[in-house]
């Protein structure tokens, strides 16, 4: 019995490490009264490469869609240059560097949470991982937000700011549990 009390420590060491490696996030469809319907959930993941944000999301619009990490974690509907903005609360793009600049998800002078484009099918579903490889730790995100931006994105601020993308469509909070259970 006792040689296989080193290995049950072994076991919960390796589960607590694998579920602080992910985690999921709900979104939900943002509106200037709040949050409304799940629009579905979205994984982030730890890889040697950066994070990995693989989604499962359905009812959208078809095509390519602005996908961001935002500053603050807050989904509801606020003022935003004197207009009630769906989702306005979350904040702007995170950027902890104060680059000031949208770009792409490599680029070291843009900000850390603009992430590569989503893209949503003709039946409205995501399904699509995209890597964000500046993003390397899941604490970095907690207390953040992931927000769908109706429209494309061009990774610049040029020949609109923030990618040209246009309003939040979907936002969900970004809740990283800190540990697991004790023993």
């Amino acid at each position: 019995m006792k040689p296989l009390i080193p290995l049950a420590f072994a076991l919960l060491g390796a589960t607590s490490l694998q579920a602080s490696e992910t985690v999921t996030v709900t979104l939900e469809q943002a509106a200037e009264k709040g949050t409304g319907a799940s629009v579905g959930t979205v994984t982030i993941s730890q890889s040697p490469y950066g994070l990995v944000f693989t989604p499962d999301l359905q009812g959208l619009e078809p095509g390519t869609h602005g996908f961001h990490v935002h500053t603050e974690a807050n989904c509801n509907a606020a003022q935003v240059d004197g207009k009630m903005t769906p989702a306005g609360a979350a904040g702007g793009h995170w950027d902890p560097q104060n680059a000031g600049r949208h770009g792409f998800p490599w680029e070291d002078d843009a900000h850390l949470g603009d992430l590569p484009a989503l893209l949503v099918t003709e039946d409205g579903n995501a399904n699509q991982p995209v890597l964000a490889p500046r993003l390397k730790s899941l604490q970095d995100l907690h207390n953040r937000s992931l927000m769908i931006h109706a429209g494309g994105d061009n990774h610049a601020d040029h020949p609109q700011p923030l990618g040209g993308g246009g309003a939040r469509v979907a936002c969900g909070v970004i809740k990283v549990p800190t540990s697991t259970t004790p023993i």
